[in-house]
């Protein structure tokens, strides 16, 4: 842990020096990792989406793309839900506004988190995307309750933060335009 020391006149002659601990998160090595991490997990979320928006041929197949008419929420929705939320989402499978939305929310989450800025609004709907789709798997595969999509949100809650944007990213740069000044929340 990084010390920052104060020094504090009291009275006439009297100097008293306080040293207080520095957070972690103001060290540079720690800004960086928190950096990495962001970029990290922009590319989840930037990857779910070019590959449900093309059909790469990882998790969503070739030719089935969103481009090539196929649904990005059909498959998942359709087949994969178990659990007390099963029915619920079953029945968004292959809704046109589920799936823009879902694309909508993969792109902008992921682009925000790659270019470090609107970090406040990604986490909150970051965290609730991946909070719906632990729901829709409950109980997890390996685990009583955890599992990555939790850990995930976490993580993106995290980011924001600690102002993870402004390393490595466009986040103070963000914080300092018009737009953000007056409507703080896009920060």
């Amino acid at each position: 842990m990084a010390l920052s020391e104060h020094k504090t006149h009291v009275g006439r002659s009297t100097l008293i020096r306080v040293v207080t601990p520095k957070p972690l998160t103001e060290s540079p090595a720690a800004r960086y990792v928190w950096a990495v991490a962001r970029l990290a997990l922009g590319w989840v979320f930037l990857w779910a989406f070019l590959d449900k928006l093309f059909g790469l041929g990882h998790a969503t197949p070739a030719g089935k793309g969103w481009l090539d008419g196929g649904s990005p929420t059909e498959g998942f929705l359709a087949h994969a839900p178990k659990g007390p939320f099963a029915g619920f989402y079953n029945d968004l499978a292959g809704a046109a506004w589920a799936d823009w939305l879902f694309m909508l929310g993969l792109a902008g989450i992921g682009a925000a988190l790659i270019l470090g800025i609107g970090m406040r609004i990604a986490a909150a709907a970051g965290a609730a995307l991946l909070v719906m789709m632990w729901t829709a798997v409950l109980p997890p595969e390996n685990n009583v309750f955890m599992d990555d999509h939790l850990i995930y949100a976490v993580l993106i809650i995290g980011l924001a933060l600690v102002s993870a944007g402004d390393t490595l990213g466009l986040g103070r740069w963000w914080a300092g335009t018009a737009l953000v000044k007056r409507l703080p929340f896009l920060k």
